[in-house]
């Protein structure tokens, strides 16, 4: 099945309907902070938000690009290192994603579809449902992503989808 997005019309997608997020001082703030491995919270929001697109491309599945690519983005915007030995770094896994909702309605103008995304792409270790079918799909494409990059495969998706600057 051939897609309807190249590798290289993600980068022009990404732009078109994140730039705003892409270009802020927390989006780049996240360039500096570890997610999984060597891959920064940054590089991990692009290869989800890429993944996302063709997970949805794949399963066929018409969805709301612009609001999934943007809770894409901002899916981990806790803007903290997680590594760091802080108390209040030690339920990550369970609270991050409020803290990422939290930061990203300081920051931006979001609709109910990206704040689902963000709070409840944990699922299930977070037990709200996602509502939304971009939801899922960024859930799923967090797990993937995620998964690479535990297992030190992220090098080809970085090479096809990872360059923002």
């Amino acid at each position: 099945m051939s897609c309807k997005y190249s590798e290289q019309a993600l980068m022009p997608l990404l732009y078109k309907y994140a730039e705003d997020i892409i270009s802020s001082d927390g989006m780049q703030s996240e360039k500096s902070y570890l997610q999984h491995a060597e891959i920064s919270c940054f590089e991990h929001s692009v290869a989800v938000a890429c993944m996302s697109v063709k997970v949805a491309q794949r399963l066929r599945i018409n969805v709301d690009m612009k609001s999934m690519i943007r809770g894409a983005m901002l899916h981990d915007y806790f803007l903290y290192d997680w590594h760091e030995a802080d108390k209040s770094h030690r339920f990550h896994g369970f609270i991050h994603a409020k803290r990422a909702l939290k930061n990203a309605e300081q920051d931006f103008l979001l609709n109910p579809i990206e704040r689902d995304i963000i709070v409840k792409h944990m699922f299930p270790l977070n037990f709200r449902l996602p509502r939304y079918r971009e939801s899922v799909i960024v859930t799923i494409a967090d797990k993937i992503c995620a998964t690479r990059e535990v297992l030190s495969f992220a090098l080809p998706m970085r090479r096809k989808c990872l360059f923002i600057k």
